[in-house]
């Protein structure tokens, strides 16, 4: 059997169920050999990662202060009027495990980490420029050059850090693992308590626009009954959160753990919406069914028939009844399978490998910005100077995010650990809406997330917003949110 041949095999157990159990109370033990098999869920795309480097100390002598990279640190205790530099690298707080306190975080970046960030920009070796006229070959050198350049000279990170810490932010400890939260309550009576989960190369940075108007919607066009209470954690391995040091932290396991938070929180009643792998997390949540949860809102297709997946990626011959939705997702995902995956690929079988991007901000740059074709188009864009759905500053302060917190390989290891199909469905029986963006990788047809989600509540096929709707088209999504749960208030 050719690998290939084992590859599709393999995946397609997966995606019937004759290997797999996505939402088991234990993680599942991994075996050591991934080969095609740890390649198959990249080709379903159930990108696979696992968890991270062992607690870092930073105390430097002076001598070693010369030479290593400035990273933020962890205060042993935060209190709202105590803002302490703090590093996500230690993953289990001080407190006792068991701990259930939940304590305010402040963020304070060194100015020391600030200059050194320029200074490594500045010393990029740039290769030649690509040899074809478009982005075929990846990140182009005119776009990654006038992103390093504004990087290293006009770009404030202390006006993101000032947004930031303008909101009430939280860290708790949930499965020994410190998870980092930001927490914005209504002033509205009998608001909805939505938890929010960004993807990959995402953060919380991605959802920051949603705040007001999901909170506050009478000052944008909604009303006082649509208000929500907005809780938006960090993915353990990203940003503010721990990074564990065991393997285990796949996406059931987060899922369970965002439970524990909104009850923690006091919550008995909540809905929760994600994209990417905050819509992979989200979706579980929908199976697993935890006490408490309404219902749920995504903006990724789980929803691709396993016939139809199978014939794309074999090259058989499609249905002949596909309506126009549907032959345009086949064409989207079939671009997506021969042109996009690359980077899942070696992130669900090398992750601890990206040692050049975890060294170079310019390097982290370009991985982050290549996610897909449409979103780098956008960001592209941005760069030559076009209004677009997003600025220089929020890209860059998302990818400043990941280069402080030295998460670009922490980040990378949900792909790992992941064991489903990452566009297969997976039988929630909890209420479902869903916002069908047209960039995304994949525009879901109606009949297809109709036939995955049996509790369908809400659908809309929109005409303008990408991967990262929340970020881009904030205002449309917060009314998509607020339409998608009506029912449920």
């Amino acid at each position: 059997m050719t690998d290939n041949s084992l590859l599709l095999e393999v995946r397609m157990k997966i995606m019937t169920g004759e290997i797999s159990s996505i939402a088991s109370a234990e993680p599942r033990p991994r075996a050591n050999a991934r080969g095609a098999a740890g390649l198959l869920c990249i080709w379903a795309l159930g990108f696979s990662p696992c968890a991270s480097p062992p607690a870092v100390a930073h105390a430097q002598t002076a001598n070693a202060r010369d030479e290593a990279r400035p990273t933020l640190n962890r205060s042993t205790t935060m209190t709202a009027t105590n803002t302490a530099d703090v590093m996500p690298n230690a993953s289990v707080s001080p407190m006792a495990v068991g701990d259930t306190s939940i304590r305010p975080f402040k963020v304070h970046v060194s100015d020391e980490a600030l200059t050194d960030l320029r200074r490594r920009i500045r010393a990029t070796r740039w290769p030649e420029k690509e040899p074809v006229t478009d982005a075929s070959q990846g990140v182009q050198l005119a776009t990654i050059q006038k992103l390093a350049s504004y990087w290293a000279t006009d770009y404030d990170w202390r006006k993101v850090e000032a947004r930031l810490n303008a909101l009430p932010q939280f860290v708790t400890t949930i499965d020994g693992l410190d998870i980092h939260f930001i927490h914005v309550r209504s002033k509205h009576p009998n608001a909805m308590p939505l938890i929010v989960t960004h993807g990959w190369p995402g953060s919380i940075i991605e959802q920051l626009k949603l705040i007001e108007p999901l909170t506050n919607p009478t000052a944008h066009g909604g009303n006082a009954s649509e208000a929500f209470d907005v809780v938006i954690p960090s993915l353990p391995g990203y940003g503010f959160s721990g990074k564990p040091t065991t393997t285990g932290w796949d996406p059931p396991r987060i899922a369970r753990a965002w439970a524990a938070l909104m009850q923690r929180l006091g919550y008995t009643n909540y809905v929760a919406q994600g994209g990417d792998w905050g819509a992979m997390v989200t979706d579980v949540m929908g199976t697993q069914a935890p006490q408490g949860l309404l219902g749920i809102h995504l903006n990724w297709p789980f929803v691709v028939p396993p016939e139809i997946d199978k014939a794309i990626q074999t090259g058989s011959p499609l249905p002949s009844d596909l309506s126009a939705d549907e032959r345009r997702a086949c064409e989207q995902l079939g671009f997506f399978y021969t042109h996009g995956v690359g980077y899942a690929q070696e992130m669900a079988n090398r992750p601890q490998t990206q040692y050049g991007i975890e060294d170079s901000p310019v390097g982290l740059a370009a991985w982050i910005l290549d996610h897909d074709a449409d979103s780098y188009a956008l960001i592209a864009r941005v760069f030559d100077g076009k209004t677009e759905g997003l600025t220089r500053d929020d890209i860059l302060d998302n990818i400043t995010l990941y280069w402080l917190t030295t998460t670009a390989v922490s980040s990378a290891r949900i792909y790992w650990e992941n064991k489903s199909a990452f566009f297969a469905p997976k039988h929630v029986a909890i209420p479902v809406a869903f916002s069908a963006f047209p960039d995304e990788v994949v525009q879901a047809p109606r009949s297809w997330v109709q036939r995955a989600y049996p509790k369908l509540i809400y659908y809309n096929k929109l005409d303008k917003g990408g991967h990262f709707a929340a970020w881009e088209q904030p205002t449309l999504f917060a009314s998509e949110l607020r339409a998608a749960f009506k029912s449920l208030r």
